[in-house]
């Protein structure tokens, strides 16, 4: 990845919230892993309240240990992969991703989730826009993930610009000196993000592209 003239020099997504449409689906398996687990169950009503909290106050609520966080994350990608299908870019991702590309940016995902199923789930012309990968960080291990994606890219801090949809994902990219772009169409309730001052607050993907184009 090369350096150009913008904002942004290099685009780093995260993948579930923010270019995959996979809410629903956790919500329809939380339950079942909760029981395998031995986790307090989400009832409908909670849901908007916990969209509203970060990772570890989620833990908290659910009773989840952090010694279990990577044995319950092993499972939910297993899951994902095996239901797949049921998985899909949100509306306007693949322009979004047409747009970061034409823009001269850099791009590169990091995730939690497996690179077979973001593969699969965005198709290969759309995962041939991406050119790095990093996938597979622990629920709290973004910060260390995105320090080798920022040193590979040869730019300081202040020209990668990082989208994404949770607390934990802000909190990581604070850390770094990196932009960050919240999106208001994943997991975490818009107001919660908005309350952490993003450099952007995006609320549909073609702010993305303008944001990195300098537009925005």
């Amino acid at each position: 990845m090369t350096a150009r003239a913008g904002p942004y020099g290099l685009v780093v997504l995260d993948v579930d919230g923010t270019l995959i449409d996979s809410f629903g689906w956790f919500c329809r398996v939380l339950n079942g892993v909760a029981d395998r687990y031995r986790f307090r169950r989400v009832e409908a009503h909670e849901v908007e309240a916990l969209r509203r909290l970060g990772a570890r106050e989620i833990l908290r609520h659910l009773g989840i240990p952090r010694w279990k966080v990577p044995l319950i994350a092993r499972h939910m990608h297993r899951l994902a992969a095996r239901d797949v299908a049921q998985l899909h870019p949100f509306p306007g991702i693949p322009s979004m991703l047409a747009g970061l590309s034409a823009t001269g940016a850099g791009l590169a995902i990091l995730s939690s989730n497996r690179e077979d199923v973001v593969r699969r789930v965005l198709g290969p012309e759309d995962a041939a826009r991406i050119g790095a990968w990093s996938c597979g960080a622990s629920i709290f291990g973004k910060g260390r993930r995105l320090r080798r994606l920022v040193k590979a890219a040869r730019l300081p801090p202040g020209r990668v610009l990082c989208v994404g949809d949770e607390v934990r994902d802000a909190e990581a990219v604070r850390a770094m000196g990196c932009a960050f772009g919240a999106v208001a169409w994943g997991y975490t309730d818009p107001q919660a993000l908005a309350a952490l001052a993003p450099d952007h607050l995006f609320r549909e993907p073609g702010e993305v592209v303008a944001a990195v184009g300098g537009a925005y």
